[in-house]
């Protein structure tokens, strides 16, 4: 696969945040999770890579015909690093995906290379609408399900095996953050939906995923 373009991001610029929704929601430690959890070399983690269209928001996409997505994206695909040399390298299939913040898993739904776990966290804002954050792309762990606590940090799935794929996209991690409307269900959740306004004000992952 070609990737166009890079971007290299070392830390969130959160100065243009919408603080009215997003104040509690800085500094996640989430890449150090990460890092640990992988048995990633710290010294050696020099910042995320990403081409335009894993980015929030893009309507491109990175893989196959790198044409136009049916939608914005509306997440953060991560899978590209690179290191203290300056070369660019993969998480991999297996990787091990950890927790945002604490909560509990509300839904594990299918996508289109292996499931999504969404987890409701202990965060509401003005409306009372209720934070989520969705896992795209993974093979939860054994004994993950609706209704478990899980803290920051914690692992709770493995990248999905991408080879199935006939895109030769590469195993990634899909990050989706956003305020889920107190009117839906959860039940009723996912990729049809979650892109919808009406459904879930979603957020830009990498504003606090460092």
């Amino acid at each position: 696969m070609h990737l166009f373009e890079f971007t290299m991001v070392k830390g969130a610029d959160v100065d243009n945040m919408d603080f009215t929704r997003t104040l509690s929601l800085r500094n996640t430690g989430f890449t150090e999770f990460l890092i640990r959890k992988n048995a990633l070399d710290p010294g050696g983690f020099n910042g995320w890579v990403f081409c335009p269209g894993m980015l929030f928001n893009s309507t491109d996409k990175w893989w196959g015909d790198q044409g136009k997505r049916d939608k914005p994206h509306e997440g953060l695909d991560l899978c590209l690093y690179k290191d203290r040399e300056d070369k660019i390298l993969l998480l991999g299939e297996k990787a091990k995906v950890p927790v945002i913040y604490d909560g509990i898993v509300v839904g594990i739904v299918d996508d289109f290379l292996g499931k999504s776990v969404i987890i409701e966290h202990l965060f509401s804002d003005y409306d009372n609408n209720r934070l989520c954050s969705i896992y795209g792309h993974t093979i939860p762990e054994d004994t993950l399900c609706v209704g478990k606590i899980v803290k920051q940090g914690d692992v709770i799935a493995t990248l999905a095996d991408s080879n199935t794929s006939k895109t030769g996209i590469f195993p990634h991690l899909h990050i989706s953050l956003g305020w889920t409307s107190k009117e839906i269900s959860y039940d009723s959740l996912d990729w049809e939906n979650i892109g919808d306004p009406n459904t879930v004000t979603l957020l830009d992952p990498l504003q606090v995923i460092d």
